[in-house]
């Protein structure tokens, strides 16, 4: 991976030793055992993002044409079906492994590598599976929520899930340095530059940790159970996991 698992420990590591943040008064959620920990991983990322990140997006929106950037999230949104595909055959689901395929294949070839889209034109829409997922539908429990540095909100499944998911990952198996480092930046600011039209929405919440927090906890439980939620529960937000 372009950053290790060992460099994230160290960046923890390094935002405990420079102190814990305040938690702010009222009840506490169970989900978030570690949360003092996680709002100074929360305040770090927020650091960078509006130091590099969102910067860095902001440039990529202003010189870049839409088309263009269009073909390049639809690059990497191909390059996430070897993992979608594996987790479908994992959670037991034939027919959303054969249409996947179907998609993946199709953007592939007709659709020049993924640049183009012309699979949902054909009635194959966009899907997602991942290991969490899996885990989830198997009955695995998420754990303790975690807010990782550079890569945000996750749990202790889905944490482990994402490991998993490298190992089909197209990208890490890429062996010109100088390429697979370019091709994980170049997704990462992808990704960022899509939410640069949402950032009003945590600006203007009292603490944006926990709306942070509810929506990605919110969203992983629609997704786990293929979006059969009760009248009850709130909208989901999508926080941007990958």
């Amino acid at each position: 991976m372009p950053l290790s698992r060992t460099s994230l420990a160290g960046l923890a590591t390094a935002l405990l030793l420079t102190g814990c943040a305040t938690l702010p008064p009222g009840e506490r959620d169970p989900r978030d055992r570690f949360e003092r920990m996680n709002r100074s991983v929360y305040r770090f990322n927020d650091v960078m993002d509006r130091n590099l990140a969102r910067p860095a997006a902001s440039a990529y929106v202003k010189v870049t044409p839409q088309p263009i950037r269009t073909g390049i999230s639809n690059f990497f949104a191909n390059l996430t079906y070897p993992a979608t595909m594996a987790n479908d055959l994992l959670q037991g689901k034939l027919r959303n492994f054969a249409r996947d395929t179907s998609r993946f294949v199709v953007n592939s070839t007709i659709g020049i590598g993924g640049l183009f889209d012309p699979a949902t034109r054909m009635n194959l829409p966009a899907n997602k599976e991942d290991f969490g997922q899996t885990l989830g539908r198997w009955g695995v429990p998420s754990g303790p929520y975690l807010m990782l540095p550079i890569f945000g909100p996750s749990t202790l499944r889905d944490g482990f899930g994402d490991l998993a998911d490298n190992l089909v990952d197209p990208k890490n198996y890429v062996k010109d340095d100088k390429v697979r480092y370019g091709l994980w930046a170049l997704n990462l600011v992808d990704k960022r530059a899509g939410f640069l039209s949402t950032e009003n929405l945590l600006q203007q919440t009292f603490d944006p940790y926990v709306l942070v927090r509810n929506a990605y906890l919110q969203r992983r439980e629609f997704l786990i159970r293929d979006g059969a939620i009760t009248g009850d529960e709130v909208e989901i937000i999508d926080v941007g996991e990958d």
